[in-house]
């Protein structure tokens, strides 16, 4: 075998995995949050587990890397081990699609159906397609629909370039010498097994298998038990990636592992035993492309309805291996508070970034609630859980702003863009508003222990202040878990309302403090009352523009500010004078 055949098999892989990458990333770009939504659609329904865990394997062309995403899922608590075991095994059907599509790039045949999958047009068509998708057209999706042509046109370009640099090899008596050994099942089930682990992907190694079988270099003996092997091999991705996982996370990876375990000591034994105990040349029958997509269909789903009944023993069995060391049952594993596997898809990490954000977007709105209640009636297991969510809001914003800061480096959709962008803006904010809750508990805390209080006219001020304070949080905190951009255009005008009835409240106190209505003491209390009240209307005006502009890609608070004041817009206007009437202290 010369060296120009070495380098364009070498070439063909190269090709290969990088069309690989590029079609299941286009794919996964495309589902976006609906991997996600499906996963969790599952609960207690083990045969949609199977269907969906199908899908979406085809969706990213790899049952490893949806092994790994539920372990992540399940690690970070969003999925429990009973709801994985199944999509498991869906998993395992939907990666055999892949081998069909390639065997269609070996067909020949006259009729003019089956002519567009002759190799020169089955990776030239969708090439040429998704080239003018790119270049002329301006939506996102479309031009993830292109990228994906693309990278399944470089795809087949790879296993053709594999397949004809091995041509040489059927001349080769050395090489088959050495294939010859496949003859063994035990030596093939080791080298599928070994391949598939050290190319970490079953796809790649089952379309190299393939590219042998289309130069009749391989037999039906050797390349079964080589299938075999490539879907043990396949689970030592998900392996490795649960080393550092909890326990149930770890269980998840141990189920793949079993469900193909347990499908080659069956299909092995069986075919070992029609071996011996059967006459046939069958097995030393030369293997085609079809024969070995049909094969690895065959096993996966051959193995999913033996198991499918006995999951829940699957999942037992994994339990078994990886055992809890506490005796206590009830005892709750150490979840991630979003799991770094979860990179390995990124438009599922951003809906569980999303879902944290809601989380904490509704965290802060009950500290502040609670402060303003401190300020009417003081209680100390009130100040105490307050506290407590302050140190739980803290670290919501210190691993999300990380964890949103690493997905906005990987290739993401224009949609997810605007997501993390969105996050990232508010997440600030909210803490922000924390922040100042605590701010208010400490006033509260003052008036308590000093045993002091606001005259009635400024606690019927501060009264209407939190009512339109109660309001925009609130209106605020709706409109960002909901992504209600409608919603979000009426908290500047009460924003701005806000700040008016501020203003009047200052000077009202300042005219009590000549009359000595009020004392010098509470007169700071009140003053700083009333700016960490301004401040969180502040930053439920800055989440407002966050949800308003970033679906633009554009975050100028001052452009958005200045365009709404201008005097032209009707909108802001009215609602300003709405709000404005509705929160004020004149008689």
């Amino acid at each position: 075998m010369d060296i120009y055949s070495i380098l364009t098999l070498l070439g063909g892989f190269a090709f290969f995995m990088f069309g690989m990458n590029l079609f299941s990333g286009s794919l996964e770009k495309m589902w976006g949050g609906k991997l996600e939504s499906l996963l969790k659609k599952t609960r207690s329904n083990k045969l949609r587990g199977l269907l969906l865990g199908g899908a979406i394997t085809m969706a990213l062309q790899s049952s490893s890397a949806v092994t790994v995403m539920l372990i992540g899922l399940v690690n970070s608590g969003v999925m429990n081990l009973g709801q994985s075991s199944t999509i498991i095994m869906g998993s395992n059907i939907g990666t055999t699609v892949t081998a069909w599509i390639l065997a269609l790039s070996g067909t020949q045949s006259d009729l003019p159906f089956l002519r567009i999958f002759r190799p020169e047009l089955f990776y030239a068509l969708p090439a040429v397609l998704g080239m003018c998708i790119v270049t002329l057209t301006k939506s996102d999706r479309k031009k993830t629909v292109g990228s994906a042509l693309i990278g399944f046109s470089i795809i087949m370009t790879g296993m053709h370039m594999m397949t004809i640099s091995l041509e040489p090899l059927s001349q080769s008596r050395l090489f088959l010498k050495v294939i010859g050994l496949l003859n063994n099942p035990f030596i093939a089930l080791f080298v599928g097994t070994a391949v598939t682990a050290l190319v970490r992907s079953s796809v790649a190694s089952v379309a190299g298998l393939q590219c042998l079988a289309a130069n009749g270099i391989i037999s039906f003996a050797m390349a079964i038990p080589t299938i075999m092997g490539q879907n043990i091999g396949t689970c030592i991705r998900a392996l490795i990636s649960s080393r550092d996982a909890n326990k149930n996370a770890k269980r998840v990876s141990l189920i793949h592992l079993l469900f193909n375990l347990i499908g080659t000591i069956v299909f092995l034994t069986i075919y070992c035993l029609s071996n011996h105990f059967m006459t046939s040349s069958f097995e030393n029958m030369p293997i085609t492309l079809f024969e070995i997509a049909l094969a690895h269909t065959i096993f996966n789903v051959a193995t999913a309805i033996i198991l499918f009944p006995f999951s829940k023993q699957l999942e037992n069995l994994a339990g078994l291996i990886v055992k809890d060391k506490s005796s206590n049952k009830e005892k709750e594993e150490n979840y991630s508070f979003i799991d770094i596997r979860l990179l390995s898809t990124p438009s599922v990490a951003i809906r569980e970034c999303n879902s944290k954000c809601k989380q904490m977007a509704k965290l802060t709105q009950e500290m502040i609630f609670a402060s303003f209640s401190l300020i009417t009636k003081y209680e100390e297991a009130t100040a105490k859980e307050l506290a407590k969510n302050e140190d739980i809001l803290d670290m919501y914003e210190d691993k999300l702003g990380s964890f949103l800061v690493k997905l906005a480096t990987k290739e993401i959709s224009e949609a997810d863009s605007k997501s993390v962008s969105r996050q990232l803006h508010s997440i600030v904010d909210l803490e922000r508003i924390g922040d100042h809750a605590m701010n208010i508990l400490g006033l509260a805390q003052d008036l308590h222990s000093k045993k002091i209080h606001f005259s009635d006219t400024a606690k019927d001020e501060t009264d209407i202040l939190i009512s339109a304070l109660t309001e925009i949080i609130n209106t605020t905190t709706d409109a960002y878990t909901t992504n209600n951009i409608a919603l979000a255009k009426h908290i500047e005008p009460l924003e701005e309302a806000i700040d008016q009835l501020i203003n009047d409240i200052k000077a009202q106190h300042i005219e009590r403090l000549k009359s000595g209505e009020c004392s010098i003491e509470l007169g700071f209390i009140l003053s700083d009352l009333l700016t960490n009240c301004e401040r969180v209307s502040d930053h439920c005006s800055n989440i407002a523009i966050a949800i308003i502009e970033t679906p633009q890609l554009s975050f100028d608070a001052h452009e958005y500010i200045n365009d709404i004041k201008n005097g032209t817009n009707s909108d802001f206007e009215s609602d300003y004078a709405m709000f404005k009437t509705k929160y004020s202290i004149s008689e």
